[in-house]
């Protein structure tokens, strides 16, 4: 198998792809290849020649190869199934919670640089970002129907990050017929999910093993679930025995579902729309009674690496707050979202905000992102998901 052409790295840089990085930027090439090439395999070699393996090209985009394999490659038929097939075995391997509510396929963690998956019982919801894949999306409908056979699958193919691929945002399904809001379980509860025109793709799968993590925390406590969104962590803990519940949220549709789900579930919580920083800055939380338990679980404050810093104090700010607002051996669970912020950048921001607070903390749980969300070792933008289950003395 020999590709037509060939990327070669500058003589000086220093790329990441040299290290087993599957990226490699436009800056980091000699010359760009002729547009005829966008969307196809090609090799990349580093400066003396040696080859780094064949991957999706396209000139359009900052990022200009994703590698698909150290050695040569077709992207064809053969190709994706062969991906899909360990991806899924990847995943019933991991035991009986991960078989119908999980993520099938993560992008350059599972081989696919570009294609997401998420399974909701019999139905897939996919998500296309590269040109590559774009091309090859007559294939991926039906290899994603062999592999897996559900009853739909809705590509979700509106997320912002296709523009930088040079590539149309919309909303389709494999059937070609409308996917109506239902009712779906996940983890013994109902949530009203809205997979086609709801947001991302219809559910935060990424912080289900935190939901009950949480929760064992909870019985006979007072909880506060900040930026709740579903309202899934305020539901496990009111499942689990707390005295009190309460969720806010900034957008009033994830409110009134959040409501929603807690009337079908039968249990006890409320929730509230506020911008949850206002919230706690508000002066009448003084004579407020303190919280057992705070959730922290907030949109990514750093989308891009330049806004880094500003999210830092985003995050000390919010945590300082929460802390002040926990009684004594009160428990905080706090995450971040964004890859552009490591684990060293959020323990840092812990200690600063219990520095200001004058509270002795203590970790009780790390927390990352689940086995079905797999992180590539070599690639620090596969894992994007972490934080803290800690004691607020």
């Amino acid at each position: 198998m020999s590709p037509a052409a060939c990327l070669k790295l500058k003589p000086n840089v220093r790329a990441r792809s040299m290290t087993g990085h599957p990226w490699v930027f436009a800056n980091e090439v000699e010359s760009l290849l002729a547009p005829s090439f966008d969307g196809e395999v090609v090799d990349c070699r580093d400066r003396t020649g040696r080859f780094l393996g064949c991957g999706i090209y396209n000139s359009r985009s900052q990022i200009v190869w994703r590698r698909l394999a150290r050695e040569r490659v077709a992207l064809d038929e053969g190709f994706l199934r062969g991906c899909l097939e360990r991806a899924h075995a990847r995943r019933e391997a991991l035991g009986p919670f991960w078989k119908t509510t999980r993520r099938l396929v993560w992008s350059e963690a599972d081989d696919l640089p570009g294609l997401v998956v998420d399974q909701y019982g019999d139905t897939l919801v996919v998500q296309i970002q590269t040109l590559a894949l774009e091309k090859r999306r007559a294939w991926v409908g039906q290899l994603l129907m062999s592999v897996f056979g559900p009853a739909e699958i809705i590509f979700r193919n509106d997320a912002p990050i296709r523009r930088l691929e040079g590539l149309p945002l919309e909303v389709s399904t494999q059937t070609g017929r409308s996917w109506d809001p239902r009712w779906v379980v996940v983890d013994g509860f109902e949530y009203w999910l809205d997979l086609q025109g709801g947001q991302k793709t219809g559910f935060y799968l990424d912080q289900r093993q935190q939901h009950a993590a949480v929760a064992r925390h909870c019985q006979g406590r007072r909880v506060l679930d900040a930026f709740c969104n579903q309202g899934a962590f305020a539901l496990h803990a009111a499942r689990a025995g707390a005295v009190e519940v309460l969720g806010l949220d900034s957008a009033e549709e994830a409110v009134s579902a959040a409501r929603r789900n807690a009337e079908r579930a039968g249990v006890r919580a409320r929730f509230e729309t506020a911008n949850v920083f206002d919230w706690f800055n508000d002066p009448a939380r003084e004579g407020e009674p303190l919280w057992d338990v705070i959730v922290l679980d907030p949109p990514p404050f750093a989308k891009s690496r330049s806004a880094l810093e500003g999210a830092l104090r985003g995050y000390k700010e919010i945590n300082l707050r929460a802390m002040q607002r926990l009684a004594p051996g009160g428990l905080l669970a706090t995450y971040t979202c964004s890859h552009h912020m490591q684990d060293a950048d959020l323990r840092s921001v812990l200690a600063d905000a219990a520095a200001d607070a004058k509270r002795r903390v203590r970790v009780v749980e790390f927390a990352h992102q689940p086995p079905d969300h797999p992180v590539l070792i070599t690639m620090p933008e596969s894992e994007y998901l972490r934080g803290y289950l800690v004691r607020v003395d």
